[in-house]
């Protein structure tokens, strides 16, 4: 066991490296967005759609890669999730048009997905008695990683162009992610039952849902609708945030600043939602961070326009949106224990699909109905408290008794 203990801190590191390098393709798009439109002069509406089928293939791809690993260990399915990741960014590079551009994209996309899930699984999986910190840390990595790449993206696309930025960005993901998806590997089979306490919320671990008993929960499906909702808010900022302070006439000093205070509070959320969480509970942390940005939605959408209000309120959007991949996850662990936790889980992220359409193309029409990114600002703001009247302990409590159909306990998979 202390030999499993400390390698366990060695797959949260190489966790963290890897959602970092693979945040680059959701939260550096709006600078690959802004400079193809300049360099090619494809529309911004179509290139937004491009990041749709993007967060779809990515979210889509998690229950079948999920249950894979699951399965057989998430050795081979992280590795060829790797060599999708950098593959899909350097036949990106080649693209002709559109419809190629969306193609490659969203065929890195699920590289991307794969690898997102079973990097958060780590966690969940390892961390039962310290699930939501690491979970947090885990997600540290894809809420912030952009804030060491964004700079040097912008300078590398106002120099060479989106085409050699993408062709170079493919060659360091295959460096960097490859060697560290070797060291992925599940824990033995009764690592769970090791770290049981009478009252904590990890005694959950010690019955197992499966998928398909998971989803006739009701307790899930507040979980699925909760995340939906305040994942658009997270996913609005990262396809449409250049394009909101360029309607607010923010200024290029201050935007620079954002470019730097959203991934960084984007990050820091996921570390402070956890350790919060691990303290007062996974439901009263989340009532608590999806009604507070449903405040900061409300302001930036009526008082956006003055420039230290919207770097406030873009800085506060950050530091509360990235929890929910942390609260949403160690609740699915907690609630449904941790066997078939990277499927559950990979379920449950689909949610982020319906997200990219409320961000993507619901709120595209929205600001071409009526003029002004204000308007789906105060409906994603009207989103957030609903999420927080859902989530909130008088509603969303743990499931009693055993899942339906389960005739004798789970028995945990072998070491992988």
């Amino acid at each position: 066991m202390p030999q499993h203990g400390r390698y366990r801190w060695v797959l949260i590191g190489a966790a963290v490296c890897v959602k970092m390098v693979i945040s680059i393709y959701q939260y550096s798009w709006f600078l690959f967005a802004f400079s193809i439109n300049r360099q090619q002069g494809w529309p911004l509406d179509q290139l937004g759609l491009i990041f749709t089928v993007f967060v779809v293939a990515a979210t889509l791809i998690q229950p079948f890669s999920g249950l894979n690993a699951d399965a057989y260990g998430p050795r081979r399915v992280s590795l060829c999730a790797a060599l999708l990741a950098g593959g899909g960014m350097l036949l990106a590079a080649q693209a002709s048009s559109l419809l190629s551009l969306c193609l490659y994209y969203s065929l890195g996309g699920l590289g991307v997905g794969a690898l997102n899930g079973i990097s958060t699984a780590t966690a969940l999986k390892w961390f039962p008695d310290r699930r939501g910190f690491t979970t947090g840390l885990v997600e540290f990595g894809f809420g912030a990683g952009t804030l060491f790449f964004n700079h040097f993206l912008q300078s590398a696309l106002d120099l060479h162009g989106w085409r050699d930025a993408f062709f170079y960005m493919a060659l360091f993901m295959w460096a960097v992610l490859l060697p560290l998806v070797l060291l992925y590997k599940y824990p033995p089979a009764d690592w769970g039952r090791r770290f049981l306490t009478p009252g904590r919320p990890q005694a959950q671990d010690a019955v197992q849902y499966r998928p398909t008993q998971m989803m006739r929960t009701p307790q899930w499906l507040i979980i699925y609708l909760g995340f939906t909702l305040i994942i658009s808010v997270v996913l609005m900022f990262a396809s449409h945030l250049k394009m909101i302070a360029a309607e607010f006439k923010i200024s290029g000093p201050m935007f620079s600043f954002l470019l730097v205070a959203f991934p960084l509070g984007n990050g820091l959320s996921r570390i402070v939602a956890g350790l919060v969480s691990d303290a007062i509970g996974r439901e009263r942390t989340m009532a608590l961070f999806f009604g507070l940005l449903g405040a900061c939605m409300l302001l930036l959408g009526l008082f956006g326009s003055l420039p230290w209000l919207f770097a406030a309120t873009v800085f506060l959007a950050g530091l509360l949106g990235g929890g929910p991949f942390v609260l949403c996850a160690a609740t699915v662990g907690d609630y449904f224990g941790a066997k078939y936790s990277t499927a559950n889980w990979g379920l449950t992220i689909t949610g982020k699909a319906w997200a990219g359409l409320l961000a993507g193309w619901f709120s595209g029409w929205l600001v071409t109905l009526s003029g002004t990114y204000q308007t789906p600002l105060l409906v994603l703001s009207a989103c957030c408290f609903v999420a927080a009247l859902l989530c909130n302990p008088k509603v969303l409590r743990p499931p009693a008794g055993k899942p339906a159909g389960e005739m004798a306990p789970a028995r945990e998979a072998g070491p992988r």
